[in-house]
């Protein structure tokens, strides 16, 4: 399953990928149950049974959850991913809308600190 996830991701964040002309190493790997995109060693968006989520600075998920993006929270009761958003499909389907957030998505991981190794 977590092949699919894998598979649909790579798709869909193609057309943001080759418009960042190579200027940001993008990795695509599996992630629990599901699968998600490294800008630089940093995880940024995610596709999952919740639905496709995007690490976005504060005004863009405000912005975003004012046009139907929802909180991400990978369990009924787990904790809020505070930096995250799940886009509506009426982002998530539209290739231009969605070429537009992964773009700004995987540029605002490279602003954030490397994860430390363990």
């Amino acid at each position: 399953m977590a092949k699919e996830y894998l598979e649909r991701l790579e798709a869909m964040l193609q057309p943001a990928v080759r418009a960042l002309d190579g200027q940001v190493p993008v990795e695509i790997k599996h992630f629990f149950s599901g699968a998600a995109a490294y800008a630089d060693g940093r995880i940024c968006i995610s596709l999952t049974p919740v639905g496709l989520a995007m690490k976005l600075p504060e005004n863009s998920r405000t912005r975003l959850l004012k046009t139907g993006a929802k909180a991400l929270r990978y369990f009924p009761k787990g904790p809020i991913k505070k930096d995250y958003v799940v886009l509506p499909p009426s982002i998530r389907d539209d290739k231009r809308k969605l070429k537009y957030w992964a773009k700004r998505s995987l540029t605002y991981a490279l602003t954030l600190p490397k994860p430390k190794r363990k």
